[in-house]
């Protein structure tokens, strides 16, 4: 049984870092293409970064180039997401995904297992 735990979440104010973390378990690691992706309240759900299999390509929302930092530990089968210099609108419900596909994709659907989430909140 495929497995995407994330944690990290919490409440931080606006200019601060937190580090997201999403453990895998239940599947081969190293095979999947891994993303991360958010959703606000009332928003529909947007790409936030991804990572190649083997980490050599990594893909940003133009929203957070520059502030955030995709990651993956293959000998601990988690991916990471550094975010630094957080906004309000970076307020959110963040989810991981796995991605079998032969290319890193930016795209939802194209992701086969997904995780619960974890909340981020961003303060004034």
């Amino acid at each position: 049984q495929v497995q995407l735990v994330e944690s990290g979440g919490g409440v931080v104010q606006a200019g601060g870092s937190l580090r997201l973390s999403c453990a895998a378990s239940g599947l081969t690691f190293s095979n999947y293409h891994m993303g991360w992706f958010r959703q606000a309240p009332g928003k529909e759900r947007e790409f936030v970064a991804a990572i190649s299999r083997s980490g050599g390509t990594r893909r940003y929302s133009d929203s957070v180039k520059g502030r955030f930092t995709i990651s993956r530990d293959i000998a601990k089968n988690t991916v990471f997401l550094q975010m630094n210099s957080l906004k309000l609108e970076d307020t959110a419900v963040y989810y991981c995904a796995a991605d079998l596909r032969v290319v890193v994709s930016t795209e939802g659907g194209a992701y086969d297992y997904w995780g619960q989430g974890t909340q981020v909140t961003v303060s004034s």
